[in-house]
């Protein structure tokens, strides 16, 4: 009898060979029109996906949406119109190496890269000199700190889902984030995708090395804050992530949405969400 291991390989084989010969599925016409609605912008030879949307008449606000790990802008589809309503400007981008963006390999994804994009997107827009407030989530939030950090947006407004890991400057577990809308460009080889997933969750390394200069950012920062949260998130533990929050940031000001509310309010909640946004918003 053959030893295990080899029959395994054996199996094995074939079934990466189907693998690798699948192609990636096909996007949803809700993905197609959202994709079809944007446009790209180059960033060191990198394209970058975004939206643009012009919104209220009357209105000179502009609002820059962030998303998180490992999603795209199609996590504020469904705020999308409501937020359309308010600003003048709702704009969102996907970071590099998420959705529509470029997923270059080998590469060396960082915050500040990622930080430095938000701008070069601005600037692109024309809007560097303008008032911009920014929304974001997970992911988002530390590259909206590294933001704060520069103070290249004096008149940001920051508000979103704060994780505890860059309060405490801990790791979790980066799959505990709940249901997923990362756009796949193709299918990759199983070792290079393993490849380009830990060249992504860096950031959490990063948030750890960094931790003094993002929540020191927080800290110090005399732009209005904001948190919008679910009591269910399993990354942001109910009622001590809330007490660690408040201690941290006694400045900040918190929503709390509904008991069943988790990781991705915006999409489990628009209404509570949006109407907890637009309150702090509209309270200036």
């Amino acid at each position: 009898m053959k030893e295990w291991w080899v029959q395994v390989g054996l199996l094995s084989v074939p079934l990466l060979a189907v693998y690798l010969h699948i192609p990636p599925p096909q996007l949803s016409p809700a993905l197609l029109s959202w994709r079809s609605s944007g446009d790209y912008f180059t960033y060191r030879d990198q394209n970058i996906f975004y939206r643009d949307s012009t919104g209220a008449v009357g209105s000179s606000d502009i609002v820059v949406l962030l998303h998180g790990f490992p999603t795209s802008s199609y996590d504020w589809c469904k705020i999308w119109e409501g937020l359309t309503q308010r600003f003048h400007r709702v704009i969102a981008l996907d970071f590099v190496g998420f959705g529509f963006s470029d997923k270059p390999r080998p590469h060396h994804y960082s915050i500040f890269e990622q930080a430095s994009i938000v701008e070069g997107l601005v600037h692109h827009l024309g809007l560097h000199h303008q008032r911009i407030n920014l929304l974001s989530h997970d992911y988002g939030d530390t590259v909206a700190q590294e933001l704060l950090h520069r103070s290249l947006m004096l008149c940001l407004l920051f508000v979103g889902p704060i994780s505890s890991r860059e309060v405490e400057g801990c790791s979790t577990n980066p799959f505990s984030h709940g249901p997923t809308a990362l756009v796949k460009a193709g299918r990759l080889h199983p070792l290079h995708n393993t490849r380009f997933l830990l060249s992504i969750l860096q950031y959490l390394n990063q948030r750890k090395k960094h931790r003094d200069r993002w929540v020191g950012a927080l800290m110090s920062t005399s732009v209005p804050l904001h948190l919008i949260y679910g009591p269910l998130d399993p990354v942001n533990p109910h009622p001590e992530f809330l007490q660690l929050y408040k201690k941290v940031l006694p400045m900040s000001t918190v929503s709390v949405l509904d008991d069943h509310i988790s990781h991705y309010p915006q999409l489990e909640d628009p209404t509570g969400f949006l109407n907890a946004y637009l309150n702090f918003i509209n309270s200036f």
